[in-house]
C-alpha cells in the first residue's frame, strides 16, 4: 500500500524524476549521511532532480532544500511533529515522482530502515537497564510513539531497504511484513579515504601524539552511544587480558566521566584514550591494530566497515548487521554475546596472535562493498519501484 504523497504524471523511469529525500538532521559524522550524499551525487549525474525534506541541512550543493520545522520541546515532540510536518511540506504541489525516507516518517514510497527496528532494540535494552527503566518503556511518550511511527509504516511503505539481513528478518519478525516487501542493500565505504596506506601516513603520529610505543596493541572503538555500543565491555575484557599490553582509542560522543571511573576500578588507568568525535577518522584507523566494537544493537556499523577497508581486523558481536560480513578467524571475529566479558578477553587473545593475515582479508571483504555499488543498487532499487507504480497506472 502506497502512502507517500507523488505525482502520478510520472512519464518515465530514467533520468528527470523528481526525487525527494526525507533526513532529519545532516551531520559530517553521520554514516548514514555520507551514504545519502553519495548517492544523490550519482543520481545528480544522471539527472535526476533532487529535493532533501530536512530540518537542518548543512550541505546542499546539487539539490533543492525545503525546511521541515519541529517542536524542539523533548525528543517525543521533535519525532511526531517531524512526521507531521514533512508529510505536509510533500503535499504542498511539488510533485515528486518517489519519495525516500532515511527517517522512521509515514510519507514515502521507500523507506531506509538503516536504525533497524526500534521494539527490537528496546527488548535487548531490557538485558542491560534495572526494573523501572524497562517498565518505563511502556509509558514513555517517546518510545510510544516511535514504535506506533514504526508499526505504521513497515504496514504502508511500499518498500523497505534494510541495510543486513538481521534488521529484514527484525521487521519482519515484528511487524508481519512479507519478505518480498523487504530488500537488503549493505552500507558501503569509501575504499580511498579509507586504506591501509593511510598507516604509512598517520601510524607513527598517531601513537606519538599519545605518547604510545610501537610495542603497544591499539585497539579502536567507534562509536556514540557508548551503551548501546558495548564500551563497558570492552573496557571489561581488556582487564582480563594480562599478557598483552593493550591501550584504547575511543571516538565517539557521549559523557565519558562514568567510563574513566569504570576504566580506573578495572586498572585501565592511562589506557583508554576519549578522543571525542574525529572529523578525520581515518588517522585513527589507521594508527590502531584492531578494531573492537561489543555492541548490543547496530543494525549495520559504518564504522565496522571502515576498519575493515583501513586493513582492520574487526571483533564485534552477532547484533551487528556488519557481522553478516565477517567470518570468524577470517576478517576477524563474532561474539554471540554482546555482555560476556570473558568471551570477549579470549576472543582478543586470539585476534592479537593473528593480526596481519586477518588484516590482509578485511581489506579484501572491504573492496566488495565500496559505496558507489551501494548507491547504484539503491538507484535501480528507485528505478524498480517506479517501473512497478507505471505498469499499475497503465493497468488502471
Amino acid at each position: 500500500m502506497q502512502t507517500a504523497v507523488t505525482s502520478r504524471s510520472f512519464a518515465g523511469v530514467g533520468p528527470y524524476m523528481r526525487l525527494a529525500f526525507i533526513k532529519k538532521r545532516f551531520s559530517v559524522h553521520g554514516g548514514a549521511e555520507k551514504y545519502l550524499q553519495t548517492l544523490m551525487r550519482q543520481l545528480s549525474k544522471e539527472g535526476y532532480e533532487i529535493h532533501i525534506f530536512a530540518h537542518q541541512w548543512s550541505e546542499r550543493e546539487g539539490a533543492t532544500f525545503h525546511k521541515v520545522g519541529i517542536l524542539p520541546f523533548g525528543s517525543f515532540l521533535s519525532v511526531v511533529t517531524f512526521n507531521m510536518n514533512a508529510r505536509s511540506a510533500l503535499e504542498k504541489g511539488h510533485g515528486m515522482d518517489c519519495v525516500v525516507s532515511f527517517e522512521r516518517t509515514t510519507c514515502q514510497d521507500i523507506y531506509r530502515a538503516g536504525e533497524g527496528c526500534h521494539r527490537e532494540w528496546l527488548t535487548i535494552r531490557s538485558r542491560v537497564v534495572p526494573l523501572y527503566k524497562r517498565l518505563s518503556f511502556r509509558i514513555n511518550p517517546l518510545h510510544l510513539s516511535i514504535l506506533a511511527i514504526e508499526k505504521r509504516l513497515f504496514s504502508d511503505t511500499g518498500l523497505i531497504v534494510a541495510n543486513s539481513k538481521m534488521v529484514k528478518q527484525q521487521i519482519m519478525r515484528h511487524y508481519a511484513v512479507p519478505e518480498e516487501r523487504i530488500t537488503i542493500i549493505y552500507n558501503g565505504v569509501d575504499l580511498v579515504r579509507f586504506s591501509p596506506d593511510n598507516r604509512e601516513v598517520w601510524r607513527d603520529k598517531v601513537r606519538q601524539d599519545l605518547s604510545l610505543s610501537a610495542d603497544d596493541t591499539l585497539l579502536l572503538f567507534v562509536g556514540s552511544g557508548f551503551i548501546r555500543k558495548g564500551l563497558k565491555t570492552l573496557i571489561s575484557a581488556m582487564s582480563l587480558v594480562k599478557e598483552h599490553n593493550l591501550k584504547a582509542l575511543v571516538i565517539g560522543g557521549d559523557k565519558v566521566n562514568g567510563y574513566r571511573r569504570w576504566a580506573a576500578q578495572c586498572g585501565m588507568n592511562g589506557k583508554i584514550f576519549f578522543l571525542g568525535p574525529q572529523r578525520e577518522i581515518e588517522q585513527f584507523y589507521a594508527g590502531a591494530d584492531l578494531f573492537v566494537l561489543p555492541t548490543l544493537y547496530d543494525p549495520f556499523s559504518n564504522a565496522t566497515l571502515e576498519a575493515m577497508a583501513s586493513g582492520l581486523p574487526v571483533i564485534t558481536t552477532s547484533n551487528n548487521g556488519a557481522a553478516e560480513l565477517i567470518e570468524n578467524g577470517k576478517e576477524g571475529f563474532v561474539i554471540p554475546d554482546p555482555l560476556d566479558v570473558r568471551e570477549l578477553a579470549d576472543t582478543l587473545r586470539d585476534a592479537i596472535s593473528h593480526i596481519p593475515v586477518m588484516a590482509e582479508r578485511a581489506r579484501e571483504k572491504a573492496e566488495q562493498y565500496p559505496i558507489q555499488k551501494a548507491a547504484q543498487e539503491f538507484i535501480e532499487t528507485i528505478r524498480r519501484v517506479k517501473e512497478t507504480d507505471r505498469r499499475l497506472d497503465q493497468h488502471f
